[in-house]
């Protein structure tokens, strides 16, 4: 790291520019890493030591002192000078220790393929906010059944070969529920909200006390905006109503996942629990809560263990449903960038996170306040000093049941743009990160489980990252609306796509519509760039200035399939000429960001023409396009 702890001094901005760091924020941000005294615009105290030794296949340890090394599996060799033995270049991959003989000075070792593996062949698929998607089934909110519907439908009948949905991550338990998937309380674990409530275990048992629960629940469909509060409240009461006709016994399949799981699932359960009785955020809890090592919180552990099993439950039932919805094809997560300050994960690793700071971004074309997302960083040393525990366990948890996974922001593996609390965006500055450590855990971790790795890699990109993301197999990210040349020149290690939940819909950059929503919540709008994605668009999907919106989307979709990438996704909120994005950056109650359903319910999407038209493009079954 060049700049001193790693943090930057100025950056680029998207147009070339030099933006210095104010030295308030450096300050600052020193101040929140711990990092002492300012003298002569430097901290002057020394970051912490070096974290894990990383090896490749082929690559032997550089060993100074004679060393136990312990494998992942237990087995130990003894190794290094005076030891007759080297240490092997074959480690098997995985996490292993390592102690110095003489004193027991320990080191953690990972052994890494340094690649992910990347998709078994070309696929294309829908990109879907789930809690949008509702079937007539729904309570009000797209679940896990209405994903394996969607899931079958679309391998069975279109030819898709993949998914990628929302993050899928937990919110704090109660209300208000938030309404951002990108806001949560933890990355490891998911939201309650995406269960079927019929087809959780021991449903039955409760009989017809879910009848009138239910009813409410589906009548939630004939109202367009989700609303979240509305749906926990009757998700929970048929929860707690199973959870007791079970007696709080779910069985033994229960119990061996938990034991599988290990001390995270059960720290989450006490965090839930003592959200409950203690509200939000922990930060104001009773100080003998506020630290998840703290002989109180075992106490509570002990004296509230069926509150705690009760939430460790909901999320074997999730990880039952999600497994079942996951086998017509890959399923990819998309994994947040961060998680709430005053959630689950950064409860357990307060000792990592940041507090004070936030992630966002510096202004842009298409955000020129710039971003502040609210979601405080890992402390990139901390983090090393943790030997990565906490990324790995995240990354596991995404990994788990998908067949690939979407790591949002992926530039923030290299740096992140720091916000300190009370700024504007405009005067953070990016902060560096150990990015080969980093991928090489991100490499381990897609190995084990046979999952690929998408990278968005999208807005201010360094040169050289995306050629050492497409050197560890990490598919870039290419989207119509950035991209200066045509699809066909994209590189095949990517995935492609017209637009994201964070930007215009073709159907409402087309219409003007999305330009005149921005304005009517007092946001600016950047009218030549719109002008110029709309002129581009225009020729791009081959169409005049008077066509239809069904018909543009059908040309924008054409000129996608040009694209030589390996993966290929297509809106659901374009195939069904949806004018509104999913979410507005930059606002918060101006715009009902995360909660606008899909304007028909699955039955209905199923018999509708529009995506099996836009199915075909992607399959290749109609021609390219004039330009091809």
């Amino acid at each position: 790291m060049s700049q001193p702890w790693g943090v930057a001094s100025g950056y680029h901005t998207v147009d070339g520019r030099w933006q210095e760091a104010p030295p308030a924020t450096m300050e600052a941000i020193w101040a929140a890493m711990g990092a002492g005294p300012v003298s002569d615009g430097a901290p002057e105290g020394a970051p912490p030591p070096d974290g894990p030794l990383f090896v490749h296949p082929g690559e032997k340890l550089a060993l100074s002192a004679p060393s136990r090394l312990t494998l992942e599996d237990g087995a130990q060799i003894e190794v290094g000078p005076g030891t007759g033995r080297e240490a092997p270049a074959d480690l098997p991959l995985g996490y292993h220790r390592l102690e110095r003989l003489e004193d027991g000075a320990p080191t953690a070792v990972v052994a890494s393929p340094g690649r992910c593996p990347l998709p078994a062949g070309r696929a294309w698929g829908w990109a879907v906010q789930l809690y949008a998607a509702r079937s007539l089934q729904s309570w009000g909110f797209g679940d896990l059944a209405d994903l394996r519907r969607l899931a079958r439908w679309s391998a069975s009948e279109l030819g898709a070969g993949l998914v990628l949905v929302n993050p899928l991550h937990a919110a704090l338990p109660g209300t208000p529920q938030a309404a951002s998937p990108y806001f949560p309380s933890s990355r490891r674990f998911r939201s309650p909200l995406y269960l079927r409530v019929e087809e959780v275990p021991g449903a039955a048992a409760a009989g017809a006390s879910l009848d009138g629960v239910a009813a409410a629940g589906r009548a939630l469909n004939a109202r367009r905006l989700i609303d979240r509060d509305a749906v926990w409240r009757l998700k929970a009461d048929a929860l707690e109503r199973i959870w007791t006709a079970i007696g709080g016994q779910p069985g033994p399949d229960f119990e061996q996942w938990c034991d599988d799981q290990g001390d995270g699932l059960r720290d989450y359960g006490a965090f839930c629990g003592l959200c409950e009785e203690h509200g939000r955020p922990w930060t104001a809890w009773p100080a003998e809560y506020r630290h998840p090592g703290s002989p109180a919180v075992r106490a509570y552990r002990d004296a509230h263990r069926d509150r705690a099993r009760f939430h460790m439950w909901l999320q074997w039932c999730l990880d039952l449903q999600l497994r079942a919805a996951s086998g017509d094809l890959a399923v990819v997560h998309d994994l947040a960038v961060g998680v709430d300050g005053a959630g689950a994960d950064a409860w357990l690793w307060q000792d990592v996170v940041v507090a004070g700071m936030a992630v966002g971004a510096p202004p842009d074309d298409f955000n020129t306040r710039g971003q502040n997302w609210g979601v405080p960083p890992f402390d990139p040393w901390k983090l090393r000093s943790a030997g990565y525990g906490p990324w790995a366990e995240t990354l596991r948890a995404s990994l788990g049941r998908g067949g690939g996974v979407r790591v949002d922001h992926v530039m923030g593996l290299f740096r992140l743009f720091w916000v300190p609390e009370g700024a504007s965006p405009t005067d953070g500055t990016y902060v560096r990160y150990p990015a080969s450590d980093m991928l090489d855990i991100l490499a381990l971790e897609s190995h084990r489980a046979g999952a690929f790795v998408v990278g968005e890699d999208l807005g201010t990109v360094e040169d050289g990252v995306r050629d050492e993301l497409a050197a560890r197999n990490v598919l870039s990210y290419r989207l119509l609306w950035f991209e200066p040349g045509d699809p066909q020149t994209w590189p095949e290690k990517a995935l492609a796509a017209v637009t994201t939940h964070d930007l215009p819909t073709v159907a409402g950059l087309w219409t003007g519509s999305d330009a005149d929503a921005q304005r009517s919540i007092g946001m600016d709008v950047n009218d030549d760039a719109a002008g110029q994605t709309r002129d581009r668009l225009r020729r791009l999907a081959a169409v005049d200035d008077g066509a239809r919106a069904e018909a543009v989307v059908e040309g924008a979709y054409r000129a996608l399939a040009r694209a030589p990438c390996l993966l290929m996704t297509a809106s659901l909120d374009d195939a069904l000429t949806v004018e509104e994005r999913p979410n507005m950056p930059g606002t918060t109650d101006a715009w009902p960001n995360w909660s606008i359903a899909l304007p028909e319910p699955l039955e209905a999407v199923e018999d509708d023409p529009r995506p099996g038209r836009l199915a075909g493009l992607l399959r290749g079954d109609s021609p390219p396009g004039p330009d091809s």
